[in-house]
């Protein structure tokens, strides 16, 4: 392996975090420039939201094939190709005419980013022993992302427009192609069987319905629920309920995801030291304090110290995702993490449209009291598990 030194390897997953920055960081970039996307198009949010909705599903999708393919021809291919497509889809998104050109448009970009992901965790556990450590590192750069390209991207939006902030970012993950291309080695792949030969239909229904796995696609469900709850109405929510302003409330969004992002690797070391589940259960119990104090504290001294601590919180992706690599063969964890992902993220997706429904009908204590009660019930899971009832 041209990167089996320190060095090389420290390298190679500092430039896989680099993509998850740039891949993460094109699609909330869209989000952060809606408002002025809907002035261009004079359509309205339901048309937008349509758009976006296809992404993130397209997104969601190619998380298995990613997996499969990245087990027969090797990640680095595929992480070239997922950025590639994602940088082609960012500069068609820039150069649409209509509110349905956009819209395609976006599929090419939530689908390059879709082929991302899974090769890239999949080649730093091949890299790294310390799985929980090193698969923080790269979630805590797609977090970190969502602080910088929405601060930076309305900004400059607002004074050059918002094609040319795409196609800057477009510019951005052209560099990192290039520094992938040459820091990341050529790593033989898992599975040098044939592509027809390699998908294997009962196989992927055994892995699905294993019970080490299902209870943590479970557990991988709840928490993408409250994270797609909870960060699709976030400013929303402390505008109405804690009165902060529209732009203040959209920064303290985005230092959410900045105190997140140094979080995830702390969390990531506290899984390796002790256990996933001990991070996991750490990290459910911040949020579920966080959304005490922002219910409970209707200030802005409330929703500062709230959303604080619900950065904190937000730092479950490394170890979670660690825990579905513990339980997977190296033979399998290509397809079956693409796999894991695309099932938890379809399963969570549901967050945003539950959250908003009991918003308006119920109000937001109604809400977010449902998350905090959907992660109440995971304690509860943890704690069954512990005593030994699953072992799992």
């Amino acid at each position: 392996m041209a990167s089996d030194t320190g060095d090389g390897r420290r390298r190679t997953l500092y430039a896989l975090a680099s993509g998850n920055f740039a891949q993460f960081g094109t699609r909330i970039l869209i989000s952060a420039l809606v408002p002025f996307i809907l002035l261009e198009f004079e359509t309205t949010k339901a048309g937008i939201g349509l758009a976006l909705t296809g992404m993130w599903a397209i997104y969601a999708l190619c998380q298995f094939p990613s997996g499969i393919l990245a087990d027969q021809y090797g990640e680095r291919q595929l992480l070239l190709l997922g950025l590639t497509g994602a940088t082609a889809g960012l500069v068609f998104v820039a150069l649409a005419p209509s509110l349905v050109a956009f819209a395609l448009c976006l599929l090419l970009l939530g689908a390059g980013a879709g082929l991302y992901y899974p090769p890239a965790s999949v080649l730093v556990t091949r890299l790294y022993e310390d799985h929980g450590s090193s698969i923080s590192i790269l979630a805590a750069f797609g977090t970190l992302a969502g602080l910088v390209y929405p601060a930076i991207g309305g900004l400059a939006a607002e004074h050059f427009g918002w094609r040319p902030v795409l196609a800057l970012a477009a510019l951005f993950t052209v560099g990192v192609i290039g520094t992938i291309a040459r820091v990341v080695p050529r790593v033989p792949p898992v599975n040098d069987d044939g592509l027809r030969d390699s998908i294997k239909l009962t196989e992927y229904r055994n892995l699905l319905t294993r019970p080490p796995l299902l209870y943590t696609i479970v557990l991988a469900i709840t928490f993408i629920f409250t994270f797609q709850g909870l960060s699709s109405f976030y400013p929303t929510f402390l505008v109405e309920y804690h009165g902060i302003d529209r732009g203040i409330a959209g920064a303290i969004l985005g230092g959410v995801l900045g105190v997140s992002s140094v979080a995830q690797p702390i969390a990531g070391r506290l899984s390796d030291t002790f256990s996933r589940d001990s991070a996991l259960v750490v990290s459910i119990a911040l949020i579920v304090t966080s959304l005490a104090v922002l219910l409970g504290v209707q200030s802005v001294v409330g929703a500062m110290v709230g959303s604080f601590v619900l950065g904190t919180g937000l730092s479950f992706p490394g170890p979670l995702q660690a825990r579905f690599i513990d339980r997977l063969d190296e033979a399998e964890r290509g397809y079956g993490f693409g796999l894991v992902r695309t099932v938890y993220m379809f399963g969570g997706a549901s967050g945003s449209v539950v959250v908003g429904t009991l918003a308006d009908t119920s109000g937001w204590v109604t809400a977010y009291g449902v998350v905090a009660a959907c992660l109440v019930g995971c304690l509860v899971l943890f704690g069954v598990n512990r005593l030994g009832a699953f072992d799992l």
